[in-house]
């Protein structure tokens, strides 16, 4: 085998959750032998930061009947959900013409859900608040769409055409977002660069993304629809197939063999004897993607599987729960007033411990709890969870809520 080919079939070794769990479980490994550059391990507060989440989670969700952690979540304002809403008002010919426009509204709002830093508001029209983060930007996103903003067809305005994706301006997004002087969006020009892209991308590929319509996202759905088996599907494959469609859009970082890592990033300590040593795959945003694929696919009759086979997501919010509570600890105490690159093994190795940390959560929550991985999978320990519980020690630590570590962001990452 060539060199190139090689590499590339390791490339394609990296391009699946189950290369992250195993080197994030490797990483905790070395950091239990306290062998890692910049973080301490400390798993005696992995009890009290289960008991954290357990509270947290009961205190929103008391009967436990806990939604799947997703971008569905931040359509919903005081209760209402505004895509649940919208789409009930519309005669859809059938579930999987549905089912491709939901694709195109997870997948264009998901990869506008970089972090927003600490000072951007949308003001929403409907409830007249200002909402920030993760809850605005979806909020935003949601009204661009239902008022046809990636259509090219007035008549059609719920979907996201390649076309209109590719041309996309900044401008067009700055109103959109309401970004302002005032109003600051982190990476305005990050995100209309990633969504351009994913228009050329959608263009380039007819044959996946245009099989039964002009390109569009939601073409996907068809793709993975028919790679279901008696209509099942288990969740790995959705980020297996959103990982090798979707690698060409991410700004260029690391390739091997020619492939596009994404999400991947190099850590001192990961050594292997093949040509994927010292590297860490993450895919932070394409698995929030495939998590939030899920509910569609399933509304569409396809059954999702093994939705474990998931990690968690490799964010501020996760990340910031063990830092917040203890179990991480810098060796350093400058890093926590120093800014750090995404890049920086610093941030890659406390990415890299929080996928592995919350798996070891999770199983302290399902014990606390009584239920089991199948009545309470990640997804819904996430939504419950170790993401709510990590802003909620951000806001009571911090005045503006923000991560307990300083991230130089270009808002394609977080």
């Amino acid at each position: 085998m060539s060199s190139v080919k090689s590499e590339a079939t390791a490339a394609l070794s990296l391009l699946n959750a189950g290369a992250v769990r195993e080197r994030a479980h490797r990483l905790l490994a070395i950091g239990l032998e306290d062998q890692l550059p910049n973080f301490r391990v400390h798993l005696d507060r992995i009890d009290a930061t289960a008991e954290l989440v357990v509270q947290t989670t009961r205190e929103a969700y008391p009967s436990l009947a806990v939604p799947f952690h997703s971008r569905w979540r931040h359509f919903s304002v005081n209760g209402v959900d505004r895509w649940a809403d919208l789409a009930s008002r519309i005669a859809w010919p059938d579930r999987a013409t549905r089912a491709r426009a939901e694709f195109d509204l997870a997948m264009v709002s998901v990869f506008l859900d970089a972090g927003a830093g600490p000072s951007w508001r949308y003001s929403d029209p409907v409830s007249g608040s200002a909402i920030g983060r993760s809850e605005g930007l979806g909020l935003a996103s949601l009204a661009m769409f239902a008022g046809g903003a990636f259509s090219s067809d007035p008549r059609q305005p719920l979907r996201a055409d390649a076309d209109v994706l590719a041309n996309l301006s900044v401008t067009d997004l700055v109103r959109g977002m309401q970004v302002s002087d005032t109003n600051p969006l982190v990476g305005i020009e990050g995100r209309v660069n990633l969504l351009r892209s994913l228009g050329r991308l959608l263009a380039s590929k007819p044959g996946v993304f245009g099989r039964f319509d002009t390109p569009r996202p939601g073409g996907l759905f068809d793709r993975l629809a028919s790679l279901a088996d008696d209509r099942k599907l288990p969740a790995p494959t959705i980020l297996s197939e959103l990982l090798r469609e979707f690698g060409l859009i991410w700004p260029s970082r690391l390739t091997l063999g020619g492939i596009a890592l994404g999400d991947c990033w190099k850590h001192p300590m990961l050594t292997t004897g093949d040509a994927t040593s010292h590297l860490m795959p993450l895919h932070k945003l394409s698995q929030w993607l495939a998590y939030s694929l899920i509910e569609p696919l399933q509304n569409a009759g396809i059954a999702v599987t093994d939705i474990d086979g998931l990690t968690g997501l490799a964010e501020y919010r996760n990340g910031g729960l063990f830092v917040d509570n203890g179990v991480l600890i810098f060796r350093d105490d400058g890093d926590a007033v120093r800014e750090h690159d995404v890049a920086s093994p610093l941030v890659v190795e406390w990415r890299g411990l929080t996928v592995a940390l919350l798996d070891r959560v999770a199983d302290n929550v399902r014990r606390r709890l009584g239920l089991d991985a199948a009545a309470l999978p990640l997804a819904k320990i996430l939504e419950g969870g170790t993401w709510a519980a990590g802003r909620r020690l951000a806001r009571e630590r911090r005045a503006d809520g923000s991560p307990p570590i300083k991230i130089i962001s270009d808002g394609t990452v977080f």
